[in-house]
């Protein structure tokens, strides 16, 4: 996602997530790249389900990613453009680790590089590296023992429901009356929280929001939190048809 704007008015913080909708979808299936893949935590998924990730989807279970995640090196990450894009991976070229078939996963968080490491580790720039559940990771590894694995990845569409996610967070006090018809840009403050350093007053307006995605679709949920709405409620937008 590359940005997100709302009108009439925007509260202070606005969450929005890729929870059972297709954001980051693309129209036909990317050619096959060369990366490694490992993967963190256990069968539980418990490790991976802290904070959300650096995308700050939060709860992934409760978002509808489920074990279904990776995180993937700052070269594929791309300052938090990937959030939300889901990937075919495939173990290849090693027969005695890898275990036939793919698996999807879709981008939740960032694997940074580890300056303990020799050269920062596998997710040092400019190398391209997934880190996956353990779950997912043990679908195309023939041994969670095999360590660092060679794989294929290529973007594909995400297949999910519902549509786009807005939680409205933190205060609407200020000191305008409003900010008429016209879009107001946000700033991202991290992940996909996203904030109007100005902020205009909020309570009693309709709020509608524009998405765009890093490839440049967008879509318009018009009128999407009614004039009654409330900080920590969750809004259903539209969703991006391809």
């Amino acid at each position: 996602m590359t940005k997100a704007m709302a009108m009439p008015g925007v509260a202070v913080y606005i969450l929005v997530w890729v929870g059972l909708v297709a954001l980051s979808a693309v129209t036909q299936q990317d050619e096959w790249d060369i990366a490694d893949a490992t993967f963190y935590g256990d069968m539980s998924g418990n490790a991976t389900m802290v904070a959300g990730g650096d995308c700050g989807y939060g709860d992934l279970f409760a978002q509808g990613y489920g074990l279904e995640n990776t995180a993937v090196s700052g070269v594929l990450f791309n300052d938090y453009e990937t959030c939300g894009a889901c990937f075919e991976v495939r173990c290849f070229n090693d027969s005695l680790r890898c275990a036939p078939g793919s698996i999807n996963v879709t981008v939740t968080s960032l694997c940074p590089p580890d300056p303990r490491l020799p050269g920062g580790g596998l997710c040092q720039p400019p190398r391209k590296h997934f880190d996956m559940s353990e779950s997912m990771y043990v679908k195309i590894a023939t041994s969670f023992h095999a360590g660092s694995i060679p794989i294929q990845f290529r973007r594909v569409s995400c297949v999910k429901t519902g549509g786009i996610k807005f939680q409205i967070k933190g205060s609407g006090s200020g000191s305008e009356s409003g900010i008429g018809a016209s879009w107001t840009p946000m700033e991202r403050e991290w992940g996909q929280n996203w904030q109007i350093t100005k902020t205009p007053e909020l309570v009693g307006q309709r709020l509608s929001f524009q998405v765009t995605t890093g490839n440049g679709k967008v879509v318009v949920s018009d009128n999407v939190a009614p004039a009654d709405w409330q900080f920590g409620q969750i809004f259903e937008g539209a969703q991006f048809l391809y």
